[in-house]
């Protein structure tokens, strides 16, 4: 059998007495969007945090494409190949949505030189193009990022994460506080970039989760409570007790 893109085994993480993630096993074979459910302190956020390596785990190991990556550094495992959004959006609200972007881009591509001309790095400069086109943004490039509304600048922070051309994405809660065409509109790109590369999300829109993802995970208690496709998650008993709600009164 092929090696999964993404293997986690036994992953744990305290704070304290509090377990956030306790003993998670993962498996992430590639070519379907994911997305991954629970209720508030479940422990999804934690798991992005570890795989990213913005967290070391306490036990357990994480693999990508093969290759151990369990506590290197986030810088480290982003130029394997992993991104992520943040559920907090932090972006460069001073420079222009271009500049943002192509500062990510050339972050894998060594330093810069103090007498060589922005405009001088080709490749930084395609990718940017490349990206703007891929987000559809590219009316916005000019823009400042302060200025942007919440919608699009959950778009330019995926931008941002897409410029460092990885190959798996971890959305952390995209659509949070997105009107109803910006949930559309973000929703639609998240699809076509799955199409290119494996896309992990959490979220709390049950709407845009049972719509886009291709199996769900369901924590709880920072644990895994069951997986499935969309119509067997809706179904079973123990997720409508732990998140969804009595079935009589879901609404998916």
């Amino acid at each position: 059998m092929a090696e999964p893109v993404l293997r986690i085994s036994g992953l744990t993480k305290a704070f304290g007495g509090l377990v956030a993630v306790d003993g998670v096993d993962y498996e992430l074979p590639g070519g379907d969007l994911r997305a991954i459910i629970g209720p508030n302190g479940a422990g999804k956020t934690t798991l992005f945090n570890l795989i990213s390596g913005m967290l070391s785990a306490d036990s357990g190991s994480i693999a990508f494409r093969g290759r151990d990556i369990t506590g290197r550094s986030p810088h480290a495992i982003s130029r394997m190949g992993i991104a992520r959004t943040l559920q907090v959006k932090s972006v460069f609200n001073g420079l222009s949505v271009h500049d943002n972007i192509w500062i990510a881009a050339h972050a894998g591509g060594g330093r810069l030189h103090p007498l060589r001309a922005a405009r001088s790095y080709r490749e930084t400069a395609d990718t940017v193009e490349s990206v703007l086109d891929e987000v559809g943004i590219r009316d916005l490039r000019n823009e400042q990022a302060g200025n942007l509304s919440y919608g699009d600048i959950a778009l330019l922070e995926m931008a941002i994460a897409l410029a460092m051309r990885p190959n798996l994405l971890l959305l952390d809660e995209p659509v949070a506080g997105m009107s109803p065409e910006e949930t559309q509109n973000t929703v639609a790109r998240i699809k076509e970039l799955s199409r290119q590369l494996d896309v992990i999300l959490i979220e709390h829109d049950m709407e845009v989760v049972f719509g886009i993802a291709d199996v769900i995970t369901v924590m709880n208690n920072g644990a895994i409570l069951c997986e499935g496709p969309p119509d067997e998650i809706a179904k079973d008993a123990r997720v409508q007790e732990a998140y969804l709600g009595a079935p009589e009164d879901a609404e998916i």
